[in-house]
């Protein structure tokens, strides 16, 4: 008998599940004793095992009974299942940390390519430098350079890429793994946790009704999102080192916010909110007001063409916007590719310049010959990544629709030359999001480049390999909604839903699939101008859960029929009312919601709006990580 009949008899008859006739697999790595810490006091030992089977390699991690030591706390049985690993494939992981501490044993994290970390597994009786080892021999295993103890796991793809598919990012659903013989998948894959009868009395008061889920429904994502658990956030935001950690815990009892610690009106506004009907807000807000137009644009400039007071123009267009055909001119002072204090002859010059680069920039990839492209693997993944996701890109308006339809090209054009120009980030899916508006507004591919660039110096972060810039985000998202509104968060902590990935979409691509196309170029130069917050898309996200708030609550929302409500928002949302909202919390909330914000959240504002560089001035140590690459 060989080796792999053996591995599988082996694990078959030990786990009481041998079936003549299976396929085949390999038992790669077995180790007992390694654990996971629910808490600092309970331990939950298990076996962590690397399987193959055909071309696929899985990782699992099993609680064990081990009845020869004591396992300690009230849930242990629920959490058993609670923090059983089920058949991960190598190629959904994204990076492994190992923890070396000068006391007490080692561990590592297993970070997946959504950006959710697995709890820490321990390994008690050692063995982690094996585990790497058989890791290293099925996969591109390689140390980043940054950080020796991170370890990217197949590092010849963008991490992001199926993060942000399993979102619906893009229109077609994400590839389903290899099949799984019935021994294997009664071992590693059975999708049916064992409750324990402690489990119907769970700590919280949430009814929780069974989760049917619809076929339809990217049902990958749910699997990844609901294996964080409280522990797992918490690891989670360690990994951001300089970033404060949200106390779970206390996120789960009554808010603690006392006058002494917010402004009066903070706390008689939250009173109001927590027994509102219909979940509106107090009208502090002013009224919007008509667009911006020429002549009013023209009003703002001295005889040279600068600017003369750009904070009272930023707070014009914050009230009322821009007109269309004022858009082109104005967005580049909102991206900043023009200053305000420059010239018109400065500009047009500026102008010149930019589009003499452009054609280079352009010419570099264009030129590439069909011997170079095939040593060149980075280029042919990135533009046929690009090819694949732009004839996705807003293809219902009549600007990007039809058969060979030039725009669609530019899109394409314009986003290859940015992976040249900035080769670091290269390309993300939902670029194409953020780009297509604003070739839509330019109609003209040097401008729209220059802008793009511009805004990219913003939300770069969005898009990195380690995602620290979009859990920023949703940390601080967190902090705002204590702050504003106590008893959705407790009702979130109850439900498990404190990670917010439910909001990741509205934040990655400033909800661009969450309003209708027009709305779209409304909210992003309200937020552009950072008038009232250069963070205001945060409230815009606490007015909307805030607007849906009783709904969320009343028919006991879990995570993943939270997140399918959230996406079926998509189009159905009023922006006035929302911009009204959002201001009304902005205000409301005054420097107690900046507290929230740690410094250098994006997205922060280079200094320099021609550098290149991504990474904006004021980021924590924390966030200065290798950029993603694609």
């Amino acid at each position: 008998m060989g080796r792999k009949s053996e591995a599988r008899s082996a694990v078959a008859v030990k786990e009481g599940n041998a079936a003549p006739g299976d396929e085949d697999y390999e038992l790669l790595y077995s180790k007992d004793y390694v654990a996971i810490h629910p808490s600092w006091n309970e331990r939950i030992n298990g076996q962590l095992r690397l399987i193959k089977q055909g071309f696929s390699v899985f990782m699992s991690w099993m609680p064990s009974s081990d009845p020869g030591r004591k396992q300690r706390g009230p849930s242990f049985e629920r959490d058993r299942s609670l923090y059983t690993i089920r058949a991960v494939a190598l190629e959904e992981m994204k990076s492994i940390r190992r923890h070396t501490p000068p006391f007490g044993w080692q561990y590592i994290i297993v970070v997946l390519n959504s950006g959710l970390a697995f709890p820490p597994l321990y390994f008690h009786n050692g063995g982690v430098r094996e585990f790497l080892g058989t890791l290293r021999e099925y996969s591109q295993l390689g140390r980043a350079g940054d950080d020796p103890n991170v370890y990217l796991v197949n590092d010849i793809q963008d991490p992001l890429q199926k993060s942000l598919s399993s979102l619906e990012l893009a229109d077609v659903p994400r590839a389903s793994l290899m099949p799984i013989s019935r021994a294997t998948k009664t071992e590693i894959m059975e999708d049916k946790p064992q409750r324990s009868e402690d489990d119907s009395t769970s700590n919280d008061n949430v009814q929780r009704p069974p989760r049917h889920r619809d076929p339809n429904f990217s049902l990958q994502v749910l699997e990844k999102f609901s294996m964080v658990t409280k522990f797992a956030r918490d690891t989670t935001t360690q990994l951001m080192n300089g970033l404060e950690t949200l106390n779970v815990e206390n996120a789960k009892r009554p808010s603690t916010l006392t006058m002494e610690a917010v402004p009066e009106r903070i706390v008689s506004f939250q009173e109001a909110a927590a027994t509102s009907e219909e979940d509106e807000l107090p009208d502090i807000m002013a009224a919007r007001e008509p667009p911006l137009g020429k002549s009013e644009w023209n009003s703002f400039l001295d005889g040279e063409g600068r600017v003369t007071n750009p904070n009272e123009l930023k707070k014009r267009i914050f009230r009322g916007g821009v007109e269309p055909s004022m858009r082109p001119l104005v967005w580049k002072f909102l991206l900043e590719f023009f200053s305000f204090d420059s010239t018109s002859k400065e500009r047009d010059a500026l102008l010149v310049k930019r589009r003499e680069e452009y054609r280079v920039l352009k010419a570099q990839w264009q030129s590439v010959s069909i011997e170079q492209a095939k040593r060149f693997s980075k280029f042919r993944e990135r533009k046929s990544r690009i090819e694949k996701d732009v004839v996705r890109t807003d293809r219902a308006t009549e600007f990007y629709g039809g058969d060979d339809n030039p725009n669609v090209d530019m899109l394409r054009d314009i986003l290859i030359t940015y992976s040249f120009y900035n080769f670091d980030l290269g390309y993300c899916q939902g670029m194409s999001d953020l780009l297509s508006p604003i070739l839509f507004v330019m109609r003209d591919e040097e401008e729209a480049f220059w802008s793009f660039a511009s805004l990219m110096e913003r939300l770069g972060p969005n898009f990195h390999r380690d995602q620290n810039g979009m859990h920023s985000q949703l940390l601080a998202l967190s902090k705002l909604v204590q702050l504003l509104d106590p008893p959705l968060q407790e009702y979130f902590g109850q439900v498990e839903c404190l990670n917010y990935f439910f909001c990741f979409r509205w934040i990655l691509i400033q909800f661009k699939r969450e309003f209708v196309y027009d709305d779209v170029l409304a909210l992003w130069e309200v937020l552009w101008t950072r008038h009232m917050s250069e963070h205001f898309h945060l409230y815009i996200c606490v007015a909307l859960l805030k607007r849906h708030r009783r709904k969320i609550m009343d028919e006991h929302m879990v995570f993943d029929t939270l997140l399918k409500f959230i996406n079926e928002l998509s189009g159905h949302i009023n922006l006035v009312s929302t911009l009204h909202g959002a201001e009304t919390l902005c205000r409301l909330a005054g420097d107690a919601g900046a507290a929230c914000i740690p410094p250098g959240t994006p997205p922060a504002l280079s200094r320099d709006p021609g550098a290149a560089c991504i990474i904006p001035p004021g980021t924590p140590p924390a966030l200065l990580v290798a950029p993603a690459q694609s």
